[in-house]
């Protein structure tokens, strides 16, 4: 029996009479990157706010290791769950450590001051995702790419089980997507966390299968998981058709090493 510590069932939410999420059921495993893929509007975002507390829901349930979302109050939901938007933007010059120090709000509290351990902790998630040598640059002169990189610092810090992002690769070159990328997956590795990631792009699913066997794919179409599992059998052209509505062969690419990974190519719309 698979250890899920994300246990969704028949969530319904809607925005007034539009029904976003329609009897949803889904399980996140503990331990493992689970890739949350669809088209635009599909319902991802609402999904990850649902999950986060942020959406009240009336019908189904949300258990975050065992527990239900609509019974915990916000600090026990962010001692739990991390968060890497896709965007933010600050306009005040708080420095990188600063924002990353962020993350311990959910244990000292908005009001609390940071203390040795939380500079600590924050010290140390910044080593882990490579960029100690910008804890006292200005957070709002950053590029893309390094604000992901303090953002994921910032989840790191909040120590938390559950790292959730909601598309982290939007807007990045792709010399940028790949670094986060693999500090993502490095982290999971070396830290055990769960991370559940949006994206737009199959091709994440592949490319977290090739370093984490055990990686799930999840695909979402209209208010609904659409079809759930190990990305091979999950991310196929007939499902890419069916979700993405566009035409795609997916294929094997050899490296000069002889290590096999899929990749899709994208043909027509459909």
């Amino acid at each position: 029996m698979t250890d899920n510590i994300i246990d969704i069932s028949m969530l319904t939410f809607s925005y007034g009479r539009h029904v976003v999420l329609d009897g949803l059921s889904f399980g996140v495993p503990r331990g493992k990157i689970t890739c949350l893929m669809g088209q635009n509007g599909c319902g991802k975002t609402t999904l990850i706010d649902t999950v986060m507390g942020l959406n009240r829901y009336k019908s189904g349930s949300i258990k975050l290791d065992g527990t239900e979302v609509a019974e915990m109050k916000p600090p026990a939901i962010a001692r739990k769950i991390a968060f890497v938007p896709q965007l933010h933007t600050i306009t005040f010059p708080y420095t990188v450590k600063e924002i990353v120090l962020m993350g311990r709000t959910a244990y000292t509290g908005l009001f609390g001051a940071p203390g040795k351990d939380d500079e600590t902790i924050a010290e140390e998630a910044l080593k882990k995702v490579g960029i100690s040598e910008y804890a006292e640059r200005p957070y709002s002169q950053l590029s893309g790419g390094e604000i992901k990189l303090v953002l994921l610092a910032r989840a790191l810090g909040q120590r938390s089980d559950i790292i959730i992002m909601d598309e982290p690769t939007a807007h990045l070159d792709l010399r940028n997507e790949l670094l986060f990328l693999e500090t993502v997956s490095d982290i999971v590795r070396e830290e055990g966390k769960t991370v559940l990631i949006s994206t737009h792009s199959p091709t994440h699913a592949f490319f977290f299968k090739r370093r984490h066997a055990d990686t799930v794919a999840a695909l979402m179409k209209d208010g609904k998981i659409y079809s759930a599992g190990d990305p091979e059998e999950v991310v196929t052209e007939e499902s890419i058709a069916k979700v993405f509505g566009v035409e795609a062969e997916v294929t094997d690419i050899v490296s000069a090493d002889g290590t096999k990974e899929k990749t899709i190519c994208l043909k027509n719309t459909i």
